[in-house]
């Protein structure tokens, strides 16, 4: 409703400078209205601090709301707005007098410390080697620094006092970029200060009550900005939206007098002509809609192309604007979609992380060292290889467009690597035993799917309005990928076969909710659902779930497992083999049960199962449906191994509303603790409080007690045993106790929605993976989450565990360790799934390839040969490669090739093609050669071809059967030669 009300506020009023809207994604959809309606539109941050918060938690925020506020205030446009979250309005904001600005230009004189003290007074923290935004590093005459407004720190070289040259460089490689620039504007890291307003601030945070680990400018500036500091809703024209109008009473917690204010503003009216509109299909709907006027938003034509429109007799406009509204006699649709930070996948293993002497493995050459791009030209075509170096200084070049045959050397942890000899055949004896061994792992698996082929599935159709109904009861709008996935189940339901298909997805992504639609189907149409869980804990959890979403429709849920009274198991299976009972939760005491008509079991954490539960799950698989779920993400080639006899869904998006984890690292003090604990409380919520000494914990507690006489505590630990655990873990998720104290058992596994804070104690004495798997237990629900880190004395901690504690705290240290992080989640989910993984043969290989070719092994054994072993030899004498002078960096270039090498179709490469329009610009000659060099990669495989050569304009096409096709090309230029062969395998006949 908001894009629908703003874009008729703005057709008949122009008084608005400032809109107060909900939240982060309200703020963009307003913006992006605002935009198409020709208004400079700039979007503040969504900054949920209160006062006197450490300022170091809302790092990322604190530099985009300096960024746009600087932007704004030297905007003289009258057509420009200000769009800001409702939180963010209540907090202090500097005024323009803070945002100064220095012009360094080639050949002015700098006078260095003069600069180094200015640079202080503005916010910049020296630093050994600038990594990130806001630091500077002065090594004689050069000068790293790294503006908040600039996507690259810069480097300035000086001779003397005079700039010499100015350049970007690459904080991963610390290698400055070729081109110079004439001149920069700096801006300040913080705030434009100068001597005295800085020891005036200073003073005021020395008054100022915080509990802040660091008491300086960055952590509590917004809060001691004084005079400086601004109520916008005073000085500018604002309205509220509904949604934040709807948002006041939420708030109205951390700042009443704040809120009393916002109340008095106007507001948006509902929307009279318009509604939002989200069509599955846009080609139908613009059929269904063509007589009114439709105006289509498209970033190119290559979108266009995508959705199958052709652009010729489409009306549309090049815009970047995502709004999508409709009246009775207009449509406005757009085709772009958002970049969402959560969506922006990066690729399984990703080649930009491997650095110069890593481990990889050529699934046909063995383990060598990777050392990185090179470019060779070979009769007059330039082309950009992979080099990759052998035992004995061999080495190999790889093209780039057969990157897929590489992956990262993954073995067993802390083993030691032999890098294998090329030609010498040793490599290809090691892969030869491991296949048998997968064989036999593959036919097992094809054995199990064997016997449910023979058996005719049980055909379970809904009606699609039943469901909607079902699913409109959520509460919430379901993600994409959760509509794919039920969809996709409910295919499987009405094919005629029986489904066995897995679920993969990180806990709180929605997995229950799209289990739950499947059993819902399944009871409506007559039969019995299962789900099993592997504890009482998750089983609990799961039946809370249940209970809750069928009540309505008088389906009937009941729990069994160790806790079930006799009297109660009895009645149970009475009523599972009556039919009487249409839903039953439990451990794994129901793999035994008898039932009337069973339709579907679903299976959470299959893998946590023993050997002989396993065994008697594929009893059940034999004539049921059977959705199973994991919190793990399963490899790709896994997946792809496991698709022909085992469906495969993946949730990777969050649910929209999810909160971000606010990070702080206090001192060790009980007003901190007390406080967390009660602001915890008042909401509803409990705590985990980790402390990992089993021989200390008891005074813990007891220390705890003393503070907070009436608080409820529950203490684990490993040598407490796992039956008391589990019954007091469910006691605990009932709500028995408002605090769980407990060693790092909780790292992994537990999901409890109503925690959502979480104390570390001693946390300088974690490695950063912990602390982060530690976070991640809460922040699971639609409430923010809180992490406090606590140190002893922040005056003794090393200096590395400050400066770990601190990145966590800013977040800046998302990146490579997440991945890594992936990765080893990736393994043991493989591990999980294949049974024992087979260490010796993991080591000689590698990981990625063993499952690579237990892919091949169970294709093999169905009789089925993978498109992607059918290798073309691509022999075409044409410059095609992405340039350097397109895209500087070599890890970026070796990731997009990555990407570009698994390419199964040319949708994916369309996919490509236009977010490097978005991100780079317009292509060069050779990188749009690159591009149709993988797309006739592509379009050969399709047509059986081995060989596409060509010598001048002679073209030569192989096929698999010896069969050749001689073409000839208008010229010997690539482009001529490239059409040539394009048009060709476009039109075969």
């Amino acid at each position: 409703m908001l894009q629908a009300a703003f874009y008729e506020f703005l057709q008949t009023k122009n008084e608005c400078e400032l809109l107060g809207v909900k939240g982060d994604k309200e703020a963009f959809l307003a913006s992006e209205v605002a935009l198409y309606c020709g208004k400079k539109s700039y979007v503040l941050p969504d900054l949920r601090a209160n006062y006197g918060d450490d300022l170091l938690s809302f790092h990322e925020e604190m530099v985009e709301l300096l960024r746009v506020l600087y932007a704004f205030y030297h905007d003289a446009s009258s057509k420009k707005i200000l769009i800001s979250p409702l939180r963010t309005l209540l907090t202090p904001l500097p005024k323009v007098e803070l945002f100064s600005t220095l012009t360094l230009a080639f050949g002015m004189r700098l006078h260095l410390e003069r600069f180094r003290e200015q640079m202080f007074y503005w916010g910049y923290l020296a630093v050994d080697v600038v990594q990130g935004k806001g630091e500077i590093s002065i090594r004689g005459d050069i000068i790293d620094i790294f503006p908040p407004n600039s996507d690259y720190a810069l480097r300035i070289s000086l001779f003397d006092d005079e700039v010499e040259s100015i350049r970007f460089f690459e904080c991963e490689s610390q290698k400055s970029l070729k081109d110079e620039l004439e001149e920069w504007l700096l801006f300040p890291a913080l705030f434009a200060l100068d001597e005295s307003r800085y020891a005036l601030m200073q003073r005021r945070i020395e008054t100022l009550k915080s509990d802040s680990f660091t008491k300086d400018i960055h952590s509590l500036g917004l809060w001691v900005l004084g005079e400086s500091g601004d109520v916008y809703t005073e000085r500018f024209k604002t309205y509220l939206s509904m949604d934040a109008v709807d948002e006041c009473n939420e708030i109205a917690l951390f700042d009443e007098e704040g809120v009393k204010k916002l109340r008095l503003l106007p507001s948006l009216s509902t929307p009279k002509a318009y509604r939002e509109i989200a069509p599955s299909n846009i080609k139908t709907f613009i059929e269904l809609h063509q007589k009114k006027k439709i105006t289509l938003l498209a970033k190119n034509e290559v979108l266009l192309r995508m959705v199958d429109l052709d652009a010729l007799h489409v009306k549309w406009i090049q815009s970047e604007r995502i709004v999508n509204i409709m009246s009775a006699d207009e449509v406005i649709l757009s085709l772009n979609k958002p970049l969402s930070k959560q969506k922006r996948k990066r690729v399984r293993i990703v080649l930009d992380e491997l650095k110069n002497g890593d481990y990889v493995v050529h699934e046909n050459y063995g383990i060598g060292i990777f050392k990185g791009l090179t470019q060779v030209s070979v009769l007059g075509a330039t082309k950009d290889f992979v080099l990759i170096e052998y035992l004995g200084d061999d080495k190999l070049l790889l093209p780039v467009e057969n990157l897929h045959v590489i992956d990262r050397y993954i073995g067993e942890s802390g083993g030691l690597v032999s890098v294998d000899r090329l030609g010498k055949g040793s490599f290809q004896k090691l892969k030869a035993k491991t296949k048998e061994r997968l064989l036999e792992i593959a036919s097992e698996i094809i054995a199990i799917a064997a016997k449910r082929e023979m058996v005719e599935g049980l055909n379970i159709a809904i009606e699609n309005e039943e469901l909607q109904a079902f699913q409109a009861d959520a509460g919430f709008m379901y993600t994409e990928d959760q509509k794919r996935v039920i969809d996709e189940i409910l295919v499987d339901f009405k094919s005629g076969k029986m489904m066995d298909r897995l679920l993969s997805g990180d806990v709180g992504f929605g997995k229950t909710e799209v289990a739950m639609n499947a059993i819902f189907a399944t009871v409506q149409k007559g039969f019995q659902a299962l789900l099993i869980a592997p504890t009482t804990l998750l089983c609990a959890q799961h039946f809370k779930s249940l209970s809750h979403r069928f009540a309505k429709y008088n389906i009937k849920v009941a729990q069994l497992d160790r806790f079930t009274t006799a009297a109660q198991k009895q009645l149970i299976l009475k009523e599972l083999k009556s039919g009487a009972l249409q839903v039953c939760v439990g451990t794994h005491s129901l793999f035994d049960v008898e039932l009337f008509n069973p339709a579907l079991v679903v299976v959470d954490e299959e893998h946590k199962f023993g050997v002989k539960q396993k065994e008697k799950l594929k009893n059940f698989r034999e004539n049921v449906h059977i959705l199973s779920m994991s919190a793990t993400p399963i490899p790709r080639s896994l997946n792809m191994a496991l698709s022909s006899i085992k469906q495969y869904s993946q949730l990777l998006t969050p649910p929209s509303d999810r909160e971000d984890v606010r990070t702080f690292v206090k001192e060790y003090d009980e007003k901190v603790i007390k406080e967390a604990i009660l602001r915890e409380m008042r909401r509803g919520g409990q705590i985990f409080f980790v402390h990992n000494r089993i021989a200390t914990i008891e005074a813990k507690r007891k220390e705890l007690l003393s503070m907070m006489p009436n608080l409820r505590i529950l203490t684990l630990h490993s040598e407490i045993s796992a039956s008391v655990t589990e019954k007091e873990m469910l006691r605990f998720e009932e709500k028995a106790y408002d605090l769980l104290l407990s060693t790092s058992i909780i790292e992994s596994g537990i999901h409890i929605p109503n925690v959502n804070t979480i104390m570390i104690d001693a946390a300088d004495h974690f490695g950063m993976a912990d602390l982060h798997q530690l976070r991640g237990r809460v922040g699971r629900s639609k409430r923010q989450g809180f992490c406090y880190f606590l140190v002893k004395e922040k005056e003794s901690l090393s200096e590395s565990a400050k400066k770990r504690l601190i990145a966590l705290e800013s977040n800046s240290y998302l990146g490579s360790g997440s991945i890594l992080a992936y990765h080893d989640l990736e393994i043991r989910g493989g591990g999980n799934l294949v049974g024992e993984a087979q260490s010796g043969h993991l080591k000689n290989i590698g990981y990625a390839l063993y499952l690579r070719m237990l892919e091949d092994a169970i294709n093999a054994l169905m009789g089925k040969t993978p498109v992607a072993s059918r290798e073309v030899d691509m022999k075409l004498s044409i410059s095609a490669f992405i340039s350097d002078s397109y895209i500087a960096e070599d890890r970026v270039r070796l990731e997009l090739y990555r990407r570009l090498s698994r390419c199964g179709s040319i949708h994916e490469v369309l996919e490509i093609e236009e977010e490097m329009l978005d991100r780079f610009g317009k292509m060069d000659v050779p990188t749009k050669q690159f591009l149709q060099l993988i797309e006739i990669k592509i379009l050969a495989t399709q047509h059986h071809i081995v060989l596409v050569s060509n010598y001048g304009q002679m073209i030569t096409l192989k096929y698999e059967d010896e069969k050749k096709q001689t073409l000839q090309s208008r010229s010997r230029d690539d482009d001529d030669v490239i059409d040539t062969v394009l048009h060709y395998l476009r039109n075969p006949s």
